[in-house]
């Protein structure tokens, strides 16, 4: 199982769409969720756009902050997390973000508990992909970053946009040490390409996806889905980007692994029979 935190920066890069995306295209064998969690300190998007205002403001972080202080954190985030899926499988849930960023500072103390929490739901087969907005990434929040497999930075490949990237990857890299694994998945708006932008950022561009605003609305706004939006170039994009991240996870965690123990058979120490 894994934990994927996403980043963006100035300029709305696409940061929650992205999420969407891969909240919906995320692989999922038998028995197995993913869960998006809105943590963007600047508020959420989702309750007002994908959900279309239909549970006003009953769900979401902010409901976790008095949870926590009466130590009833981990029973308050499964009780708020919504099923997006149209078939209500429960199997792809978001749990939506401050809806005033006004009650981000009630937020401080909750952060360190959630990214422990995050860590240990994967033993009930969950996935994680924490959207950190613009500015998460960093202050009390960004521990959500530290504890994370995997950091991607979003942005669109425009000058404006891959400025503001180069900023916010020098900002994680000073948060979460050399040690940390971090890419960036570009959407394809505009002129530079993918190996362009490696070189000029010195990061992996983990995916690229399409600009596709019709097919984007639909996950940002509520928009209706065009017909068989599951095979649309971008939720096929996203697939595949899912796919990439969750290789990464696999690699890191196979590289940060503790070696076998010795295998028995050798000779015995100090004469021990």
């Amino acid at each position: 199982m894994a934990v994927i935190a996403l980043v963006g920066g100035l300029g709305a890069p696409g940061v929650t769409t992205t999420a969407m995306a891969l909240l919906m295209a995320w692989p999922l064998p038998e028995r197995h969720r993913i869960v998006l969690v809105e943590a963007d300190p600047d508020g959420g998007a989702v309750l007002s756009g994908a959900l279309q205002g239909t549970l006003g403001n009953t769900h979401g972080l902010r409901n976790l902050a008095l949870a926590a202080r009466q130590g009833q954190l981990g029973e308050a985030f499964w009780r708020q997390l919504v099923d997006v899926t149209d078939a209500g499988s429960q199997d792809r849930l978001v749990l939506p973000g401050l809806y005033d960023p006004a009650h981000a500072s009630a937020m401080e103390p909750v952060w360190k508990p959630l990214a422990s929490l995050f860590a240990g739901i994967e033993a009930h087969r969950h996935d994680v992909i924490v959207d950190l907005g613009r500015r998460g990434a960093v202050g009390a929040s960004a521990v959500l970053a530290r504890q994370a497999d995997v950091v991607v930075v979003v942005a669109r490949n425009t000058l404006r946009s891959l400025t503001q990237a180069e900023v916010r990857l020098a900002a994680v890299r000073e948060q979460l040490g050399a040690a940390a694994d971090i890419g960036l998945l570009l959407l394809d708006e505009g002129p530079f390409v993918k190996e362009e932008v490696r070189k000029k950022l010195q990061v992996t561009v983990t995916a690229v996806l399409p600009w596709r605003p019709k097919e984007a609305a639909v996950l940002s706004d509520g928009a209706e889905q065009p017909r068989r939006f599951d095979a649309a170039p971008l939720m096929r994009s996203a697939r595949s980007a899912a796919v990439r991240l969750q290789e990464m996870v696999a690699i890191r965690r196979s590289r940060l692994a503790p070696p076998p123990p010795p295998s028995g058979g050798g000779r015995a120490v100090n004469g021990a029979r």
